[in-house]
């Protein structure tokens, strides 16, 4: 629920408990004042008709027969209310009566009952406290409309700030662009934003240039070394040298390790930084053949039999550095994690690539196998970095990457959606 809505309730619901309350208050109000009056001019013409019993004088024939009556027997004395019939309208009519005792000049004591009806006041009543009600429905609506005005119009550089943060890209390599508000505290927000856009936008420039300047400084030693490690291997003293020949190769071997690291992790910076607009219509199925090919005597060196079934599908804007990357390290990951005599299947949809084959059972939970430098075989020669350049570049297209695990057979697929992948955390292996 938005904060607006929820204060809108608050207020809504607080004004009409005092509406309610109000219209009670008011209602009682107005009643007693009502019955109060008409008590205070019953009790009038109880002194003017005791005057006149105490003078000796008769009593005065009543307007109309409800009007008041004598009796020579006891009565209640005091207010009451009571019910009379109307001959008129025929139906019973409130009535508010005052019962007194009288005593005239030699004359025996007769009680009085005053009587004045309650119709017209409660008419009276009844037009006051809804005309009362209309007034405060028409504030309580004015009230309602009025905040949700003012609401919009004073948050309305709040929504500002939201839409802004919505569209802000760090990689356009700018800070955040807000307006001043007149309200203080929204002021105060876009300012601290500003700030702090600032402060992410020189980290992440820093970040790309020491990334930049660090991938550039190391590759050149490690092609020299590399280089000259193949020359000392091709010298003809190593042969007489039993000792020097294996130490040369695993520094060879571990010098190439290094290289291949140092690729991956500056194509994973890359990736992460976007680096990779340059887009263009590529054929899946002719990369997949074309990888396939390239990866042939792999395959035949492990014994395993490539299954391509490429169905026809529309060209995908992709990078084609990214692109090989990716599929190149999906087939990889399938030749080096097979068993002998497996096979490599690739299934190729216009909404999905899936590259499975027959491996060990994997223990724990597969996710991990996605996180950098994490290996299903920690003896493995590799930097543990395959699958996660695969995530990343499913990431930066918004491909959907997930792995299932088939117990028949043992087999493991994974699986490229051209398109958003599903929620929750992807799972793997590497």
């Amino acid at each position: 629920m938005k904060l607006l809505a929820a204060t809108n309730r608050y207020y809504l619901l607080l004004s009409a408990g005092l509406f309610v309350l109000g219209s009670g208050v008011l209602y009682v109000g107005i009643e007693r004042a009502v019955r109060d009056e008409m008590s205070e001019q019953l009790h009038n013409n109880q002194l003017e008709l005791e005057e006149r019993v105490a003078a000796g004088r008769p009593l005065p024939e009543p307007v109309y027969r409800q009007q008041y009556s004598v009796s020579g027997q006891p009565r209640p004395l005091g207010f009451s209310d009571t019910l009379l019939l109307d001959p008129t309208e025929g139906s019973m009519v409130p009535h508010r009566q005052l019962t007194f005792r009288a005593l005239g000049p030699g004359q025996p004591p007769v009680w009085v009952t005053l009587r004045k009806s309650m119709v017209e006041t409660d008419e009276l009543l009844a037009a006051t406290v809804g005309s009362m009600l209309v007034v405060l429905a028409l504030l309580l609506a004015g009230i309602v409309g009025l905040h949700r005005y003012l609401s919009g119009r004073l948050w309305a550089p709040f929504q500002h700030t939201l839409a802004t943060l919505r569209g802000y890209d760090l990689q356009q390599h700018q800070p955040l662009a807000l307006p001043g508000s007149k309200i203080e505290e929204f002021a105060e927000l876009n300012q601290a934003l500003t700030q702090f856009s600032r402060r992410l936008v020189a980290d992440y420039e820093s970040l790309r240039e020491f990334t930049a300047n660090a991938a550039h400084e190391t590759q050149t030693p490690l092609a020299i070394m590399q280089a000259q490690l193949e020359q000392l291997l091709q010298l003809p003293a190593l042969a007489t040298d039993a000792a020097a020949a294996p130490l040369l190769a695993d520094l060879y071997g571990a010098t190439r390790r290094l290289s291949r690291l140092h690729q991956a992790l500056g194509l994973l910076s890359r990736i992460e930084n976007g680096q990779f607009h340059a887009a263009v219509p590529l054929d899946l199925a002719a990369l997949v053949r074309e990888k396939a090919a390239q990866l042939a005597p792999l395959l035949d060196a492990r014994d395993l039999t490539p299954h391509l079934h490429l169905a026809a599908a529309p060209p995908r804007q992709l990078h084609p550095g990214l692109a090989d990357s990716l599929l190149h390290n999906l087939l990889h990951n399938a030749i080096r994690h097979n068993v002998p005599g497996g096979d490599v299947t690739v299934h190729l949809t216009a909404h999905a690539l899936e590259v499975s084959n027959p491996g060990p059972v994997v223990s724990g939970d597969p996710a991990r196998f996605f996180e950098r430098f994490r290996k299903h075989n920690a003896a493995s020669e590799s930097p543990g970095l395959g699958l996660s350049i695969v995530q990343q570049i499913c990431a930066y297209y918004g491909f959907g990457l997930s792995y299932t695990f088939a117990p028949a057979g043992a087999r493991h697929t994974l699986r490229v959606a051209f398109g958003p992948g599903p929620g929750g955390a992807a799972v793997g292996r590497a």
